[in-house]
């Protein structure tokens, strides 16, 4: 018996192997969040990363990730005695798991994706003064962060990826520290726009 799972085993692991890829990937995301009392507008910003892609079967394709992602937004008249607009980012380093569901058609293969993901914030900026009295108030970034993201591609020569998704972050943006009323309490959400190269 132990020998026929020790078979069965490499058996799948060496289907897997061969029909798995590892890539590179980047490409633009535009993000935002909602903060109360508070006019945002999303900015454009950027993720890279490397992935592994391998088939379950016909339709099924699992791709496993791990990225560079900056989220953020704009926070309109933040400083209302220079009327200044300042942009509030965070760098995540994320890891993430693709559910891809497709159709291969030779060349090319239409999919959809969800994509759960989680994250530590590595970089980013951390003062927030709502009020203007004087002086910053600092909020701290929830350094972890988790959510998803959902979308669709096409894969072209099982080389070539190009893909959209819309991806939310869950949970608050801040731990909460003194008066709850000033505290942001959005999260990230937004739309990234992905080219990968599988080799």
């Amino acid at each position: 018996m132990k020998k026929l799972i020790a078979i069965v085993a490499v058996a799948l692991a060496t289907t897997v192997a061969a029909n798995a890829q590892i890539g590179i990937f980047g490409g633009f995301t535009s993000s935002n969040t909602n903060i109360k009392d508070t006019q945002t507008k999303n900015i454009s910003l950027y993720h890279a990363g490397v992935a592994y892609k391998f088939e379950l079967g016909p339709i099924v394709v699992l791709q496993p990730a791990l990225a560079y992602q900056v989220k953020g937004t704009q926070l309109n008249n933040i400083d209302k005695t220079e009327g200044k607009d300042w942009q509030y980012k965070n760098g995540f380093v994320e890891l993430s798991l693709g559910l891809q569901l497709g159709i291969d058609l030779a060349v090319v293969r239409p999919f959809g994706v969800l994509e759960p993901f989680i994250g530590y914030k590595v970089t980013g900026n951390e003062k927030w003064d709502p009020n203007n009295v004087g002086g910053s108030v600092t909020q701290v970034t929830n350094k972890f962060e988790y959510g998803f993201g959902v979308g669709g591609g096409v894969e072209l020569f099982d080389h070539v990826q190009l893909s959209v998704q819309w991806f939310k972050n869950l949970g608050p943006l801040v731990k909460q520290e003194g008066d709850s009323g000033s505290t942001p309490t959005g999260n990230f959400q937004g739309i990234k726009f992905t080219l990968g190269l599988f080799f």
